[in-house]
């Protein structure tokens, strides 16, 4: 029976590594760096800083759930086992925000360079072959994903070298600040602390990927070591990259009022340390990124459906559906696909504004999550306990909520109408909430 089937154990380590980093997408330095530039006045790199330390918390706080509760569902799951059914339910319900609209957005973003840079070539082919060879991809399997992400992962990689390269060459040279050494994109007199702050609350969302680990628990090996271990290294090593690259990119181009275009900054500045044709190979690179991050982010949200619908939270015919071949969520991977076709018709800041509601929402809720589980249930409170179980968890669960406060009008009110949206269906599905929603039962799992 289809019951019977389960998803296939066959990632290590780095595997996982590599798909948390393809689905957080290295070279999305370079996508808000002007904005950034300009709104900290020079000081990318030390909001990176900011926003690397309180990453970190909830990075640790993803581990230590996914050694609880070794599944998938990622925040759903933690939520909903340490904390209330219905809860999980809200908290899985903005996560699908998240999920559902990243995979859109780089098919989208991807169409936009393209077209640029292929005037004859219109924005909708290349959103339609992008998504219908991701979906492929994840049908056919983890296995030959993971050997795509690895090709695309390095290939970012290299671009990212090749530009720190050029700006080395440059600053050596005499361009910008003329100098390796310099504590301005750390500290600019012109700038403040609450600057950081503000680019900080920008910067974090470019952690998405030690998130996105946690949903490949059950097709991992060892999922309560290999997992932990992949969260804390995804979130370290794309953070000291972005840091890196920020940092070198400030001293080579130090002008950020100078951007005619804030959104299209970096390319501006790989033109200018590279010429034309680096300007080029850099538009092939940022594609190939946004198409990585698609191929994550659309297995990770395919397999959040699978969670939600074998739990019976949504038709579990549907959503909890094995392809008895291939061993993946194929019913939801066709869903998804389906899905980011709206890119053919939404705008990119829509998008985003769904996005940072609900990643922030979930990085909240997992860091109580630790609380509620450890600390209240399973009452771990010696001395040696409480900073591992209360207080840093206590700290990320204050700095995302910190940061989800400072979302825009516009996240706000769209996350708004999503949550609102969610909660009228599972007071559906409780029957006015009298019911609780269906769960399933852990312990069977192989």
């Amino acid at each position: 029976m289809n019951s019977e089937i389960r998803l296939h154990r066959s990632l290590t380590l780095w595997p996982v590594v590599l798909f948390g980093l393809a689905y957080m997408v290295p070279m999305t330095v370079f996508s808000t760096y002007g904005v950034v530039a300009q709104t900290t006045h020079g000081q990318v790199a030390a909001s990176y800083v900011v926003a690397l330390v309180g990453m970190f918390f909830t990075a640790l706080s993803y581990g230590k759930m996914v050694r609880a509760y070794p599944f998938s569902g990622s925040a759903y799951t933690y939520t909903q086992k340490s904390m209330s059914p219905q809860l999980g339910f809200l908290v899985g319900w903005a996560v699908l925000m998240d999920y559902l609209f990243l995979p859109m957005i780089n098919y989208l973003l991807a169409g936009i360079f393209l077209s640029a840079a292929l005037p004859g070539v219109p924005a909708w082919i290349w959103i339609i072959l992008f998504n219908l060879l991701a979906t492929v991809i994840n049908i056919l399997g983890l296995r030959l994903a993971k050997n795509v992400n690895l090709l695309l992962i390095l290939f970012q990689v290299l671009i990212m070298i090749i530009f720190v390269g050029l700006s080395i060459r440059g600053l050596l040279s005499g361009q910008g600040a003329g100098t390796l050494l310099s504590t301005l994109p750390f500290n600019n007199p012109d700038g403040t602390f609450s600057m950081i702050l503000a680019g900080a609350s920008i910067l974090c969302l470019s952690f998405l990927g030690f998130d996105a680990v946690s949903t490949f628990t059950e097709e991992t090996i060892e999922p309560s070591r290999t997992i932990p271990k992949g969260i804390l290294l995804v979130t370290m090593i794309g953070g000291i990259m972005f840091i890196i690259v920020s940092y070198f990119t400030q001293l080579v181009y130090p002008d950020y009022n100078s951007f005619t275009n804030p959104d299209a900054a970096a390319f501006d500045i790989a033109r200018f340390i590279g010429g034309n044709l680096f300007a080029s190979i850099f538009i092939a690179g940022y594609v190939v990124g946004c198409f990585a991050s698609a191929l994550s982010a659309q297995a990770s949200v395919a397999r959040l459906l699978y969670a939600m619908g074998r739990d019976g939270v949504l038709p579990k015919k549907v959503f909890g559906y094995i392809h008895p071949t291939y061993r993946t969520p194929m019913f939801n991977l066709l869903l998804v696909t389906l899905f980011s076709l709206t890119a053919l018709v939404l705008d990119l800041v829509t998008a985003v504004s769904f996005i940072n509601f609900g990643a922030l929402v979930a990085f909240t809720f997992v860091n109580l999550s630790v609380i509620a589980h450890y600390f209240v249930r399973e009452k771990k409170r010696t001395l040696k306990d409480i900073p591992s179980y209360l207080i840093l968890p206590l700290i990320g669960a204050i700095v995302t909520f910190w940061l989800w406060t400072s979302l825009d009008k516009h996240a706000i009110l769209l996350g708004a109408v999503w949550a609102i949206c969610g909660i009228l269906y599972l007071a559906v599905l409780t029957k006015m909430f009298r019911l609780r929603p269906p769960e399933f039962d852990f312990s069977e799992m192989d």
